[in-house]
């Protein structure tokens, strides 16, 4: 099972006592402000039960993140394939949702800089995107410190027209950008 380690951080394999603590953060309206709807206890298991396959099918996913100083569980960070026909299909997408206690620390950069290191150095992906609201400075921001570049809006085709999210943005990362920085 592969596991990713920072100076501060370790992405790993989900277990079931993350689950609490995710359908926490799910929860929050704040953590969730650029989702369409906070997430019940179901749909966050789910969502955790999902990530769980993934991994144990390909090896890699949207990790559970925790601290390595009392192995206190954080969020998620890692790498997607979007089921949904975006504009951009077939890709792979780098994401994260962190408890907001944890933001304003550079725990995302951190542990999306490990997974990108993992995504062009172990599976030697040529690109990774990473897509969110227009409105999600935050997101934005983490995806231009770790060397992305916005390259177009578009309309995201699980959100209804006219839905205050459907807009979105595109970042990219070129595997020969990485490597060049």
């Amino acid at each position: 099972m592969i596991q990713l380690e920072t100076s501060r951080l370790r992405l790993r394999h989900w277990r079931d006592q993350d689950f609490a603590p995710f359908a926490a953060l799910n929860a929050d309206p704040q953590v969730m402000a650029y989702f369409p709807a906070p997430l019940d206890q179901a749909a966050s298991e789910a969502l955790a039960v999902h990530c769980q396959s993934l991994i144990a099918a390909q090896g890699w996913g949207f990790w559970a993140a925790e601290l390595k100083a009392g192995c206190e569980f954080i969020g998620f960070v890692g790498l997607h394939r979007p089921i949904a026909e975006l504009p951009f299909s077939p890709c792979v997408e780098i994401g994260w949702r962190l408890a907001r206690p944890f933001w304003g620390q550079g725990y995302a950069s951190e542990a999306a800089g490990a997974a990108l290191e993992f995504a062009f150095d172990t599976l030697a992906l040529d690109e990774v995107v990473a897509f969110t609201s227009l409105d999600n400075r935050r997101s934005q921001a983490v995806m231009e410190r770790l060397g992305m570049r916005r390259a177009e809006n578009f309309q995201h085709p699980a959100l209804a027209v006219g839905h205050r999210l459907r807009e979105h943005c595109l970042y990219r990362l070129a595997r020969s950008a990485w490597q060049n920085a």
